[in-house]
């Protein structure tokens, strides 16, 4: 039998981010691979390491800090998770995502996910940003959604639309910003795959075939429980390599790190832009 996170597990996780800081955050990010330095510009900051957290899953992917930055950007109260936890890391579905219910607990009504991707897209470039239109969900189509087992009433209904999985007003925010600030912003279709092991040159063709743009090995699942709970959702790819159709390349964990360097000023301008203007 699967071990499925309670009300009562997030609750207490929630109570221990209260209990150590006073603010009432509005927004969350949850920031990918290559992408943590935005958080570093949170003020008046309270930091808080995942393993402080009762029941809270502890990061052990390079790139990925492993905090909990909670504080002011751009005049908003902001939820920071500096560092994600994915499901290749052995966690169950409703552990990795628990973080977003503990969000929806402590009242948080947007979440903004970045993610680094691989392009399947002809047309991306590393170093690109491309605007989630809508997400291809396979982990879930296979089996592996956040929503399986017992429903939580309390954070959501049984079955949740997911026909705007991401806010189309937002998405209209963030088109405005990127063109303000002279930054080419892709649109895209996200696929979220399980990983660890890179695509190879099958796969992509096949998610080519079936509609995506991007490729990467998270942020499908924390947008199902994140509109489960009814947050509005915007999100980001950041493209940090080629898709390698033909098996010509090698794709690498450093290459994502460092297409991140490149990426996160772009992603940081569009994203402030956002928070400025809600």
């Amino acid at each position: 039998m699967t071990a499925y996170i309670t009300l009562d597990q997030i609750d207490q996780a929630a109570d221990a981010i209260r209990a150590r800081s006073s603010y009432s955050p509005r927004i969350g990010l949850i920031l990918g691979s290559g992408l943590n330095s935005l958080a570093d510009s949170v003020q008046k900051a309270d930091i808080i390491p995942y393993g402080d957290l009762p029941n809270w899953p502890v990061s052990t992917v390079e790139g990925h800090a492993g905090r909990l930055v909670i504080g002011e950007l751009e005049g908003q109260v902001v939820f920071v998770m500096q560092g994600r936890i994915h499901f290749y890391e052995g966690y169950g579905m409703s552990a990795i995502t628990l973080p977003v219910r503990v969000m929806n607990r402590l009242g948080l009504e947007i979440l903004f996910v970045t993610n680094a991707a691989g392009g399947v897209n002809s047309d991306f470039v590393p170093g690109d940003v491309m605007l989630i239109t809508d997400n291809l969900n396979l982990m879930g189509m296979t089996g592996a959604n956040p929503l399986m087992g017992p429903n939580i009433d309390e954070l959501g209904p049984r079955f949740p639309d997911m026909s705007q999985a991401y806010d189309r007003e937002l998405m209209g925010i963030a088109r405005q910003v990127a063109s303000k600030e002279n930054i080419q912003l892709r649109e895209g279709v996200y696929c979220g795959l399980s990983g660890p092991s890179f695509e190879g040159p099958a796969d992509l063709r096949f998610l080519r075939m079936i509609g995506a743009d991007a490729v990467g090995m998270s942020t499908v699942p924390e947008v199902i429980v994140a509109r489960h709970g009814g947050m509005r959702v915007l999100g980001f790819s950041g493209i940090s390599n080629k898709a390698n159709l033909d098996g010509s390349t090698v794709t690498t964990h450093e290459e994502v790190i460092e297409a991140g360097k490149v990426i996160s000023p772009k992603m940081e301008k569009i994203i402030r832009g956002v928070l400025r203007s809600l």
